[in-house]
């Protein structure tokens, strides 16, 4: 153990790398993950007191807090507006119930601001609550380096307990509880509300692909069909299909529009929808197999909508508003929000500016749509200009305070950069100009980030562990399940009776309303579908800035209830 106390960056990789393999572990459908793993592990090597300096923690907080920042602010400002104001409603629940119980619990049971906001981090399973509130307790007035020492030491070790059960009673919560209460079968209502869409329910893991996929090549030869255009064909398959090519004996470089009329013999490779090419012989005739010449390549793009006429709109109103999306063979295979969720794509799903979409066809009509709607994403490197300024600007935002009666109130460097990030995300899916982060970068490093900060936390808390969870007992695992069963409960309520969401969206806004990554995905293999995605990309998004908030709201409550 000399060797990790003479050389600080050994232990903190050491309890990067065992964390992530205990997070691996599954505890029937709870798999801890790699940020608890860490926690746990740097808890233990702490306790050969293995010290880190303080400014790494701050440092890689900073990276962290900013890159969930510019992830999520697209999505957060787009959700700023009615439609999705009884989602906010969720968020504000799950806010006001955490922090009422938490300082019920500090005042009860006299509680120091340090096991109050780890109880509060740990149960709202909100990883960025732990330096938040870190960082305020470290600016509150009158407390000796050692008081400041002993508290930020103890929100570790009350959130790695409180985590613990809290991420097992939202995940038991949202995807096995809540449904046999509500006597639902979350497939079925998921396939009801998928139909009512008019999409597919089934949700495709990774490292899988459907076997027998919408968006189908098949060839045909034209007899009926003689004499037609290529646009009356087009039409007569209600647009969704494409004619791509026509081979044409003695004219091999025919060119393909829509007002070529075609001959009995022709041989036409459609691209489209399978529904709509399985019924396509009774209109062109026989279907045939086709041959080398007769392919025609079809491109496959990444697109970032970024134009405001797009925003709001559902996927059918943009394919009846783009032709392209109808009637030259361009098809929205996947769409993704805030980087990493997959959202069901079917014509009611609703777009926001910032998503990305993945379109297939024919190149020069995808060319031209992209020009109508947004950019193509491209693998740019980091722009660490705009990342270096965004972490700036959100350092001097924490810097600013106001008073809450005697106490000073900031938002401080976690707080500032969160907002930062918000900001300069938001701006950045506007102009797409400025301000490259990858979505891979910024998840890597947002995931590094919040690792190595962890780890320093839980080094330095490691020593005292073993004594405060002694001293409280049952206290944190029951305020663990608590803090999530009753704002989850609440949200369940108002969310049927008064806000009228439909159960399995309404179960992953629940989930949403915790960031909870491992409930959504215990939900969505539950109910078999993405469905529960549709409510959770919404809390998800708002309760990612609410959230990191309590920690420093939390501890000015406590220190002007003195």
């Amino acid at each position: 153990m000399s060797l990790l106390r003479d050389h600080a960056e050994l232990a903190i990789f050491l309890c990067i790398a065992g964390g992530y393999l205990v997070g691996k572990l599954h505890l029937g459908p709870i798999k801890l993950g790699g940020i608890c793993g860490t926690l746990i592990v740097a808890l233990l090597i702490g306790t050969q007191h293995v010290k880190v300096d303080n400014d790494v923690k701050v440092v890689f907080f900073a990276l962290f807090i900013f890159s969930l920042g510019y992830m999520a602010g697209p999505q957060f400002f787009a959700n700023l507006n009615k439609r999705s104001l009884r989602f906010l409603v969720l968020c504000l629940i799950e806010m006001v119930s955490v922090l009422a119980i938490a300082f019920f619990l500090a005042k009860a049971f006299k509680l120091d601001l340090g096991t109050a906001s780890g109880i509060l981090a740990g149960a709202a399973t909100e990883s960025a609550v732990v330096g938040t509130a870190t960082e305020a307790i470290g600016n509150v007035p009158g407390l000796s380096s050692q008081q400041i020492t002993q508290y930020q030491n103890n929100v570790a070790t009350g959130y790695t307990v409180c985590y613990f059960f809290g991420l097992i009673t939202i995940v038991l919560l949202t995807s096995q509880i809540y449904p046999l209460l509500l006597r639902i079968n979350l497939r079925d209502e998921c396939a009801k509300i998928a139909r009512s869409m008019r999409g597919s329910s089934d949700a495709i893991a990774s490292g899988e692909v459907v076997a027998a996929p919408a968006l189908v090549g098949r060839t045909f030869q034209v007899s009926q069909a003689a004499g037609k255009t290529v646009a009356a064909i087009e039409s007569d398959l209600n647009d969704d299909v494409s004619v791509e090519s026509v081979r044409r004996v003695g004219a091999p470089d025919l060119t393909v529009d829509s007002d070529l009329v075609l001959q009995s013999g022709d041989t036409l490779l459609l691209v489209g929808e399978r529904t709509a090419e399985i019924k396509a012989d009774s209109v062109i005739g026989p279907e045939v197999a086709g041959d080398p010449e007769s392919q025609s390549r079809v491109a496959t793009k990444q697109v970032t909508l970024t134009q405001k006429e797009v925003d709001g709109k559902t996927l059918e109103q943009m394919q009846d508003e783009y032709g392209a999306l109808r009637g030259s063979g361009v098809y929205v295979t996947e769409l993704i929000r805030s980087t990493d969720q997959h959202l069901p794509v079917t014509p009611a799903t609703v777009l926001r500016r910032g998503d990305i979409v993945t379109l297939v066809g024919a190149r020069a009509a995808i060319d031209r749509l992209i020009k109508k709607i947004g950019v193509t994403v491209t693998s740019n490197a980091t722009d660490y200009i705009y990342l270096g300024l965004g972490i700036v600007v959100g350092s001097l935002i924490g810097q600013l305070s106001v008073k809450l009666g005697d106490v000073p109130l900031s938002l401080g460097t976690g707080g500032g950069c969160l907002v930062s990030g918000l900001i300069f995300g938001w701006f950045r899916s506007r102009t797409q100009v400025i301000g490259a982060y990858p979505p891979q970068a910024a998840t890597t490093l947002k995931d590094l980030g919040l690792s190595i900060f962890i780890a320093c936390t839980g080094l330095a808390a490691g020593p005292e562990a073993l004594p405060m969870l002694k001293q409280h007992g049952l206290l944190l695992p029951l305020a663990g399940i608590g803090m999530v069963l009753i704002p989850a409960t609440i949200s369940l309520i108002v969310g049927r009776r008064l806000l009228k969401i439909q159960d399995p969206i309404l179960l992953g806004a629940i989930a949403g309303q915790q960031c909870s990554t491992p409930a959504i995905t215990s939900l969505t293999q539950t109910a078999d579908s993405s469905v529960p995605m549709l409510g959770y990309t919404i809390t998800y998004a708002l309760s990612n800035f609410l959230l990191p908030l309590t920690g420093p709201i939390l501890v000015a409550m406590l220190v002007a209830a003195k």
